[in-house]
């Protein structure tokens, strides 16, 4: 595998390259049995509490965060590259004591509680002032600094916002005391919402991806997409497109997925003549995508939740139609780029067979329908999540081939807190902001703002909030974008324009995700263009062509929540609004790539986007005039028929 320089690199150093997460030490010595300890006693307290019941938030918290931020500084360096054999005395003195600040809120839990009232002691104020200086840091090495320079300016803010110039954002400034001790004591801010759905509900599925990956299910779903697309025009690239889409789902990382699904797919894809960049784009579109598919959806999922008072049965159902629109803008967009190079699909006897697959490996899917049928049955996420894990355990053992030795299931059990180290540390630290906003009303004062800004237009305001969630996305993971976004700008669209809660919440989680295919930060598409050897710019912008969807889609459902299935609707309309969104995709996707009958004029690209528009929205007399529009274009295009260039099988088109 290369990157973009042409420099020779295996998976792992894509991964260290681009994904934060993956620069961990690799050969730690005499301290790899502390780790494995600490790993496999953290997954084990989250299974146990899980199927037990939690306790009490804080000390859930308490454990939660303290026991990650002492693995954290054992396993990352303070710098890229530094000690990757061992580790430093300094780095062991760090672990200890940031465990022993996060257990500190179990050891004097009762004298915390009666603190609030008669007032902390020395030793509280420097406890919180390390926790939150040892939690900054942590977060910096394993998941980057801008997350905490914002973490860290919005402490500065609730310190000295009183010495801002008399404006809308001034405040009265808070002590150290205050701001430190409300930070790491209250349950409004280190271990707020954010990580007590980290420590309830993300915790088991993330473990339960990393389960699914140990037992065979990825290559078990690149093996079904490919059985099932690959024969088609343009199959590598629409069986990329599905297999990555499943497999995001579980991961929820873009990168890592990309990198994971990427050295696969990309390789065929351009075996079957895409360009690189293409070829880097459709996966990393598809890998990004894959958080805003249901059933899980990544980590920031769970905590909309919280957020909205909703269930989580709910929160799937309404971004099942979004998401389904967004994958098909992508294989739609493969199908066209296909269709424009003459690129046909795969001979059947290269691919596996779906019937086949089914009989022998279907079984690996009945992880997935436990969680489904749990949560439909009116369980919590939870439960659903530990299910998912029984059944993924106890299927594991069907065939030989994925059974789990004594020492993998160590292994895996110690993978499931590595996992989750990077989304604990981001949402403890986006719990820092969410804090301050709360302490300081930084949040009202930032949505009167926008409210000001876009002078009451809807359409702007919106415009403003996307700019936001895609700037912070490309430097805050996605979850802790979420709690950001979710804390200040949601609010301003739900109170201030009377946005649909749902539909206002998924609008910011969308901007956030696709911040990853976004340039000039666009991380997934760049580590596509490793494998591929592109350009990696050019990869994020066919990127951004390829999911185009995900930049329409939220203003739709904001205007009509019908495509979140919210407000009143008959099923009637809710099958016309999908279907008629489906057929403006494919507009929207012809315009984007420039092939539809065939290769498209200016003009005809032009009038498919526009009718694209009309059909995603749902009103019924536009929906009729972008029919009209494409079958307009339709008749065109026909009629030039006779000047298309002859295609011999395999053979690209000529321009």
């Amino acid at each position: 595998m290369t990157d973009e320089n042409g420099e020779q690199l295996s998976e792992q150093e894509l991964l260290e390259k681009y994904d934060k997460e993956s620069n961990y030490r690799k050969n730690i010595g005499k301290w790899a049995w502390i780790v494995t300890f600490l790993g496999v006693y953290l997954t084990v307290f989250h299974l146990y509490t899980g199927f037990y019941g939690t306790l009490q938030s804080q000390i859930q918290g308490a454990v939660h965060v303290g026991t990650a931020l002492g693995v954290i500084f054992l396993l990352y360096p303070v710098k890229k590259g530094l000690h990757k054999n061992g580790i430093p005395w300094y780095d062991v003195v760090l672990a200890f004591t940031a465990i022993f600040v996060g257990y500190y809120k179990i050891i004097q839990f009762d004298a915390i509680l009666d603190a609030r009232v008669h007032g902390y002691s020395s030793l509280d104020i420097i406890i919180s002032i390390l926790g939150v200086l040892l939690l900054l840091e942590a977060t910096r090495r394993c998941v980057g600094l801008p997350i905490v320079i914002v973490a860290s300016v919005t402490i500065l803010y609730a310190l000295f916002g009183n010495l801002i110039p008399a404006n809308m954002l001034s405040h009265a400034g808070f002590s150290f005391e205050k701001v430190f001790t409300d930070l790491w004591f209250r349950e409004n801010a280190v271990f707020g919402i954010p990580v007590q759905v980290s420590a309830k509900f993300i915790f088991l599925f993330l473990l339960f991806g990393v389960l699914l990956v140990h037992t065979g299910i990825g290559q078990f779903f690149n093996d079904i997409a490919y059985a099932l697309t690959g024969r088609f025009t343009g199959g590598t690239a629409k069986a990329a497109v599905a297999a990555s889409a499943m497999q995001g789902m579980v991961s929820g990382s873009s990168i890592a997925n990309t990198v994971a699904s990427g050295s696969f797919t990309i390789p065929m894809m351009k075996k079957a003549k895409f360009k690189p960049e293409f070829a880097a784009a459709a996966e990393a579109s598809a890998s990004t995508g894959g958080q805003l598919m249901p059933p899980i959806m990544g980590a920031a999922a769970f905590i909309m939740i919280e957020y909205t008072g909703t269930d989580y049965a709910t929160i799937m159902l309404a971004a099942l139609i979004p998401s389904l629109l967004y994958f098909s803008g992508i294989f739609m967009g493969a199908h066209f780029e296909a269709k424009k190079q003459g690129i046909v699909g795969m001979p059947k006897d290269q691919l596996p067979s779906a019937k086949k697959l089914l009989l022998s490996k279907g079984f690996m899917l009945l992880p997935l329908v436990a969680i489904i049928g749990t949560l439909f049955a009116g369980y919590t996420p939870q439960r659903a999540a530990l299910m998912g894990i029984l059944v993924a355990f106890l299927a594991s053992f069907v065939r030989k081939d994925t059974r789990m030795s004594f020492k993998k299931i160590i292994f895996v059990l110690e993978q499931g807190t590595r996992v989750a180290l990077p989304v604990i540390a981001a949402v403890g630290t986006a719990g820092i902001i969410a804090g301050v906003v709360g302490m300081t009303g930084l949040g009202s004062k930032i949505a009167s703002g926008i409210i000001a800004l876009s002078q009451g237009i809807l359409p702007l305001a919106l415009l403003f909030t996307m700019i936001a969630c895609i700037i912070l996305g490309m430097g805050l993971p996605t979850t802790a974008n979420y709690v950001v976004t979710a804390t200040v700008a949601a609010p301003a669209l739900i109170n201030g324009f009377g946005v649909d809660m749902l539909s206002a919440h998924l609008f910011v989680f969308y901007f956030g995700i696709v911040a990853d295919i976004t340039p000039p930060v666009c991380l997934a598409a760049y580590a596509g263009a490793g494998i591929a050897r592109a350009n990696p710019f050019k990869a994020g912008t066919t990127a951004v062509r390829l999911a185009i969807a995900a930049f329409i889609i939220p203003y739709i459902f904001v205007f009509n929540p019908i495509l979140v299935q919210s407000g009143d609707y008959t099923t009637l309309e809710l099958i016309l609004a999908v279907i008629t969104a489906l057929i403006g995709m494919m507009g929207v996707s012809s315009s984007v790539m420039g092939y539809f009958k065939r290769k498209a004029f200016a003009w005809e690209r032009i009038v498919l986007v526009a009718a694209g528009l009309m059909l995603i929205s749902p009103n019924h007399y536009v929906d009729i005039l972008g029919f009209v529009l494409i079958a307009v274009v339709w008749l065109f295009q026909s009629r030039r028929e006779d000047d298309m260039p002859k295609q011999g099988p395999g053979q690209p088109l000529q321009a």
